[in-house]
Parts: C-alpha cells; sequence; structure tokens
C-alpha cells in the first residue's frame, strides 16, 4: 500500500471515531445518529458540484450500498437497547475486515500477499481483544454473540458493494454523494414513520451536531471510497477499523478513561498490523 494511500484511510479512520464519538457523548442515541445519517445530504449536493455523476453501470450498487448503509445504521441504533456493545461491537468490527478478505478472495478474484494476509489477521486480533478490556457476559449471551455477527455482516457487505461499485462508476466520491442522498432519503422515511418528529428535532435543535457529525462521517467514508479504488478492498477495509483504535484513544485522552494492559495490547496489536500493510506491495 502506498504511503498517500495508508495516510488517507487513517485520516478516514480518524474522522470516523470521531463522528462516533459525537454520538456517543449524546445520551439521544436515536437523535444523534439520525442527526449524522441526515448530516450528509448537505455535503453530498455540495460535492455534486465539483465530481462528475457515477456511471449508470453502478446504479444497482447506489441503490444495493444505500439499503445496506441504512440497515447496518438502523440495526446499530437499536442494538443500544439490547445491551452495551462495548465488548461485542469490537468483535463485529475485527470480523468484518475477514469477512471482506474471504469473499474477496474466493469469489471476486483480488489477490493476497503474505505480508497483507498477516496484516490482516493481526489488526483483526488486535481489534477483537477488546471485548476482554473489562467483564461482561456479552461473548457468552446468545443475543449478544448474534448481535456482534449480524452487524460484522452488514459492514463487510457495504464494504464490499461499496468498493466494487465506486470501481465502477469511474467518480468515486460521486458515487457516495448519491449514495449517501439515497441513505438519507430512506433513513428520514423509516424514522419518521417509527417516530414522526425525529427529523424535525433534528434540523431545529440539533443542527449544530448534523453539521458536524455529517461532515466528519461523509468525508470520512468518501475517502475510503476513493481508497477502494486504489487499494485492495479487503486491506482498506482492515486499515479503516483502526478507528476503533482512535476512538479508544478518545476515551482515554478527552474523557478520562482508564488505560489498562489489555487497551494498550489491542493499539500495539493494531498498529504493528497497520505498519505491515504500508510495506506490502
Amino acid at each position: 500500500m502506498s504511503l498517500s494511500v495508508m495516510f488517507v484511510v487513517l485520516l478516514a479512520a480518524l474522522l470516523h471515531a470521531s463522528w462516533n464519538f459525537l454520538v456517543k457523548q449524546n445520551s439521544d442515541k436515536h437523535i444523534s445518529m439520525s442527526a449524522v445519517v441526515l448530516g450528509h445530504t448537505p455535503f453530498a449536493i455540495f460535492a455534486l458540484f465539483f465530481v462528475s455523476l457515477p456511471n449508470l453501470e453502478s446504479l444497482m450498487y447506489i441503490i444495493t450500498g444505500a439499503l445496506l448503509h441504512c440497515g447496518y445504521q438502523l440495526f446499530l441504533l437499536n442494538s443500544y437497547k439490547i445491551g452495551d456493545l462495548s465488548q461485542v461491537y469490537p468483535l463485529a468490527r475485527g470480523i468484518a475486515p475477514l469477512l471482506v478478505s474471504v469473499v474477496s478472495v474466493f469469489f471476486l478474484g483480488e489477490h493476497l500477499n503474505q505480508i497483507q494476509t498477516i496484516a490482516i489477521i493481526v489488526i483483526c486480533t488486535g481489534i477483537m481483544s477488546l471485548v476482554l478490556v473489562r467483564k461482561s457476559d456479552g461473548l457468552r449471551n446468545y443475543r449478544a454473540a448474534i448481535l456482534a455477527v449480524i452487524t460484522g455482516i452488514f459492514i463487510a457487505s457495504y464494504s464490499l458493494v461499496d468498493g466494487l461499485g465506486a470501481r465502477l462508476s469511474g467518480s468515486a466520491v460521486g458515487f457516495y454523494a448519491c449514495l449517501s442522498i439515497l441513505n438519507a432519503i430512506i433513513f428520514a422515511l423509516i424514522v419518521t414513520i417509527k417516530k414522526p418528529d425525529t427529523v424535525k428535532v433534528v434540523v431545529i435543535k440539533n443542527y449544530k451536531l448534523a453539521l458536524a457529525g455529517g461532515l466528519a462521517s461523509f468525508t470520512a467514508y468518501a475517502l475510503v471510497i476513493w481508497s477502494f479504488t486504489m487499494a485492495s478492498i479487503p486491506v482498506v477495509t482492515a486499515l479503516r477499523e483502526t478507528s476503533i483504535i482512535f476512538a479508544l484513544l478518545l476515551g482515554v485522552f478527552v474523557l478520562k478513561e482508564k488505560l489498562d494492559l489489555m487497551k494498550l495490547f489491542a493499539s500495539m496489536t493494531t498498529l504493528i498490523g497497520a505498519g505491515l500493510l504500508r510495506f506490502s506491495k
């Protein structure tokens, strides 16, 4: 992986961690998640003034990607009601790159060299080790395990669809801008049916969160989409998941959470994996 692409993906990971941090800081997760998803729209529209529209061949990928992103967002939102995701969510983020790698190699013809394969495994190990940060029954609870697996499947699915679609589109940012607008429309319709005042509350009372979170989230994934066209989808997906380490560091240095040995192990292991990707060809 080239140094420039690696830098772009790491920047995207930092931005991804930042908007997740904003969502987690808000007491009403329903409003905060809605604000971030709807907050994509002005930036997506603005982006379309400066980039070309995607090719028609990528239309089905845009529609499928929008549905997968929406499903992931709604599932993540509802998962907060099931229980604490502090253990199962790292597992989901960790298995997603593994799923992407398996599908890409065995079904899509992607090639991973030995260093890339080792790096992806090391990164996933570092991320998934966060499930051991503190004691919990999460992994012994079948609902929590199912929660992690389904979340990971959503992440892997939209990563593959978006990567392939971006390559066909001829305009990575244009592809994601269109996908993002469609995603926001579908999401808004669903939340309006479930909670009619959600969009109104976001626009009137939470517009600052929508703009800040929307900008960070849209920029983060636009960078990832572009990176899919420049490097292997499994490699980009694995490196992007270092965002969970940035989120951990935000918790330690901003929220003054305790940095224990397991968090340190997870961080160092993930960073070693990211470093290995730099030297892969």
